[in-house]
């Protein structure tokens, strides 16, 4: 029979597919829109099954807030190329889910996966566009979180992203600064506390180490490794870095300038290729 390119042009808008695939759906559907609709969601399962085993490590990390500033949502998108993570529909298509979860706010990526895309599930769409791309696609990471004041910064190129939530509303600018450093220094916590033990003894132990192969007396050595400790603290925890937009002032200290009661009490970093 033959298929009017009409057809062809819907499905393919449709569906994302390529215009010969579009085209061989409708002849193996029969003209019957519907039915080619599912063959080509079949085929975009066949070729994601055929995929399981491809690295998907490139892709988008994306991350927003609520209009109110009280909650906010962060994705990662994966697929196999830096050629589909740039392209337009990818990337449009990472926000509509985000947006989604935002709305909803899921309580997991299970649940995120099972919430409705335009009548179906996000885990189907991800399915089909495999399909769509020839690539591997994997909706591999969710986050959420709330507080007083939350703020979200996504860096150039969408391979990283970070949110940051205080204690009480503030400039956005400020609060961006923060996000921005969260994003440029990749702070292991939130403040000292937030470190976990192991990691703290570990850091201990290396420093006595370290003392001890520089020739450091036996008796000083848990001394100069509780200071490197504090060396260690500064470099690595959020509140205690030197602000990279003044290195004069510790993140701390320039959120002081505004309140001296106002402080980081969520902070969500993930990025890609790293």
């Amino acid at each position: 029979m033959s298929i009017k390119a009409a057809d062809v042009a819907k499905l393919r808008k449709a569906t994302g597919a390529g215009m010969m695939d579009c085209k061989n759906a409708l002849t193996e559907a029969e003209g019957d829109f519907d039915a080619a609709v599912s063959i080509i969601r079949k085929k975009g399962m066949a070729i994601a099954n055929k995929r399981a085993d491809r690295e998907a490590t490139e892709g988008v990390v994306l991350a927003k807030v609520s209009e109110d500033k009280k909650s906010g949502v962060m994705i990662t998108l994966n697929c196999e190329t830096d050629f589909v993570a740039k392209n337009d529909s990818f990337v449009e298509f990472a926000t509509k889910i985000l947006d989604i979860a935002l709305a909803n706010k899921p309580a997991n990526l299970e649940a995120l996966k099972a919430l409705e895309l335009e009548g179906r599930k996000i885990e189907d769409h991800v399915t089909e566009q495999t399909g769509v791309i020839g690539e591997k696609i994997d909706l591999s990471f969710y986050g959420s979180m709330e507080a007083e004041y939350s703020v979200a910064y996504i860096h150039a190129g969408n391979k990283l992203s970070t949110m940051i939530g205080f204690n009480k509303s503030m400039d956005d600018q400020m609060a961006r600064d923060v996000a921005m450093q969260a994003a440029a220094m990749a702070p292991m916590g939130i403040d000292k506390d937030d470190v976990a033990a192991d990691v703290v003894a570990k850091e201990l132990e290396i420093a006595k180490e370290k003392a001890r192969i520089e020739g450091k007396p036996e008796a000083m050595l848990d001394k100069i490794a509780q200071g490197r400790l504090v060396k260690f603290f500064k470099e690595s925890t959020l509140l205690n870095q030197d602000f990279v937009k003044n290195n004069k002032q510790t993140v701390k200290q320039y959120l002081a300038e505004a309140d001296k009661d106002l402080t980081v009490t969520k902070m969500m970093r993930f990025t890609l290729n790293a």
